[in-house]
């Protein structure tokens, strides 16, 4: 018998409440990623910190991205 990691794919599935399935996401634009990337960089660079584009570009996305009900 094999074994199959596939399984099952409605079990991976997070359930969601019936707030977040009102919620809609508003995406920024990539212009306004970037714009916040670099101020974030910039920052980061200021306390001597190390980090990478990837992951100032990560943070900023994350903070513009906003939820609308």
């Amino acid at each position: 018998m094999k074994n199959s990691k596939s399984g099952n794919k409605s079990k991976n599935i997070e359930k969601l409440t019936s707030n977040q399935k009102k919620q809609k996401t508003i995406r920024p634009l990539e212009d306004d990623i970037r714009e916040k990337a670099n101020e974030i960089y910039l920052q980061r660079i200021d306390r001597g910190e190390e980090g990478s584009a990837e992951n100032d570009w990560i943070e900023a996305e994350k903070f513009l991205t906003r939820f609308e009900i």
